[in-house]
């Protein structure tokens, strides 16, 4: 089990991307968080195997309207929490 921080940077707002990330971490068993942020990227930090993780990203950037240009990821301390959340 790891714990994710990723920022995305492209056309991620206005497109759905949240809710996309959402139904995908739940759909594959991650927990964690998504926000648009000020500067028009989005953050996000997920939490399962790095096998959930690549999926739900996958499933994102396949969504219409979204696309990716550049992305970051770190690791970060594990969370005791239940669900996925859009802030």
């Amino acid at each position: 089990m790891v714990r994710k921080r990723m920022r995305f940077w492209g056309w991620v707002q206005g497109v759905g991307f949240r809710w996309r990330a959402r139904n995908a971490a739940e759909a594959f068993g991650c927990t964690g968080w998504v926000s648009n942020e000020f500067d028009g990227s989005v953050l996000m930090e997920l939490q399962g195997t790095e096998e959930q993780i690549d999926k739900v990203i996958l499933t994102v950037e396949q969504g219409r309207y979204v696309r990716i240009e550049n992305m970051s990821a770190e690791t970060v301390p594990l969370q005791d929490e239940n669900g996925f959340y859009v802030r």
